[in-house]
């Protein structure tokens, strides 16, 4: 038949390894890896310009750009009839990326402003939604990552957990509490009835470590079996990103990818995927 070069049924590529950094810039000699195959499968990159921020109506300064959310997403499988949570949900990037994919979805941040008030009522993480003509949140929490708001015997109810945990590139990490709080220096107490519809609970820094581990212990208690964790986590990129060993591990996750973003010279930030292969037990929380 006659090659169709505008709209073709089929479309074959060839790809060639590059080994020229090895051998001074020049060509292999002796082996060279050449890949020839049929197109099953293109990514729709045609809807980044629609999500892209710049035309969206709220955003703040740790909302994640739509190409990344959409891959997080992906990695996530977001879909019809699973259910997503973003315990750092923000202004809700990554639960529009799996809102397009069919996903359920729910969110929380220790932020109130963010969460309640945004910009005003016609500005706020349900104008990001509404805007896409996509499902709302079933609910968006003010939630402590440090403290989860969920009643004991509660478990294995999200498909997927994706979040961008704070790190202190953009923004740091908070925790409930205050500093004098956690010193000791004055004692916990109740916030008056006549005073807690304006209230904003003091915060502490929370540190990556502490924070990784309580996203860690949150998605093996909250995720079903065979659910996935996705998460960046930030390197020092003079060290060998590909080694394993030095991200986050749990009893109950199988590290299954490990993607890195160059943020400069020196740093970076690798995208991790974890699947669920375990039951969280009472020992594990212990």
């Amino acid at each position: 038949g006659r090659v169709n070069l505008k709209k073709p049924d089929h479309k074959f590529f060839v790809m060639e390894t590059d080994n020229y950094g090895s051998n001074n810039g020049l060509p292999p000699v002796v082996h060279r890896t050449i890949f020839f195959g049929r197109e099953v499968g293109a990514a729709d990159r045609h809807l980044l310009p629609t999500y892209q921020l710049k035309s969206r109506k709220y955003i703040g300064p740790t909302a994640m750009d739509a190409e990344m959310a959409f891959l997080m997403a992906n990695q996530g499988l977001a879909r019809p009839g699973k259910l997503v949570f973003d315990p750092f949900v923000g202004t809700g990037s990554i639960l529009v990326a799996a809102a397009h994919f069919g996903a359920m979805t729910m969110g929380a941040d220790i932020d109130i402003r963010v969460v309640r008030d945004g910009r005003g009522p016609e500005c706020n993480i349900w104008s990001n939604f509404e805007q896409y003509k996509l499902p709302e949140p079933l609910c968006v929490l003010r939630a402590d990552n440090n403290l989860p708001p969920w009643r004991p015997g509660l478990k294995e109810i999200f498909d997927a957990i994706i979040c961008d945990p704070p790190y202190g590139v953009r923004a740091g990490g908070r925790k409930s509490g205050g500093r004098k709080l956690l010193k000791g220096t004055v004692r916990p107490y109740t916030v008056p009835d006549e005073k807690r519809d304006n209230h904003i609970p003091s915060t502490a820094p929370y540190s990556l470590a502490e924070c990784v581990h309580d996203l860690l212990h949150l998605a093996a208690r909250m995720l079903v079996m065979g659910g996935r964790l996705v998460f960046f986590y930030p390197v020092v990129r003079e060290d060998d990103f590909t080694n394993a060993a030095k991200f986050p591990e749990h009893p109950c996750f199988k590290l299954i990818a490990s993607c890195e973003q160059i943020l400069s010279l020196r740093y970076s930030r690798v995208l991790l995927t974890m699947v669920k292969v375990g039951p969280y037990t009472v020992e594990i929380e212990k």
